[in-house]
């Protein structure tokens, strides 16, 4: 029985490693607190402290970082409000330029240096080289509506306005 008593210290550091292990499969940070009040647990552990003094040293530290650091350590790594936004969601609120003229049914531009197609509004006429917004993507087409008068919305995905490609008119 002393054998387990001398290597306390060495099953918490253990219980911290599997600890460390599930927290790189979940990404919370919670696991990794209880990782770290394992450590700190396993550093009473080799000052000869009792078990109810480890125990306690692990859930005051666990207590401690899960209430303070975790909250403030989370608020870095994911900030609130929108995300940045990748792929398709990236193109909405963009300006492209009409290559062929966009109708409810058919159309082209130029978004983001690619040809797309695109529809607009029923009832609604988009001409050729006409700058317009991107109000959503649906599958591999953009559904665009014109831009206000006199809008020149800086895009700075797109410094300059691209020149219609002569072939696909």
């Amino acid at each position: 029985m002393e054998w387990l008593k001398e290597t306390q210290w060495l099953w918490w550091v253990a219980g911290a490693l599997v600890l460390g292990l599930i927290e790189i499969t979940s990404l919370d940070l919670v696991f990794f607190m209880l990782a770290v009040a394992a450590i700190a647990a396993a550093a009473a552990a080799g000052l000869d402290q009792s078990i109810t003094v480890q125990v306690l040293t692990f859930v005051a530290v666990a207590a401690l970082l899960l209430a303070v650091l975790r909250p403030l350590a989370l608020r870095k790594i994911k900030p609130e409000g929108l995300a940045e936004r990748t792929n398709a969601d990236a193109l909405v609120g963009r300006t492209a330029v009409v290559l062929q003229e966009v109708t409810d049914r058919t159309g082209l531009v130029k978004l983001s240096g690619e040809e797309w197609t695109a529809r607009t509004a029923p009832g609604s006429v988009l001409p050729v080289d006409q700058t317009v917004h991107v109000q959503r993507i649906e599958g591999a087409t953009a559904v665009v509506t014109s831009l206000p008068t006199g809008d020149t919305a800086y895009d700075p995905a797109q410094p300059e306005r691209p020149t219609p490609d002569p072939d696909t008119r």
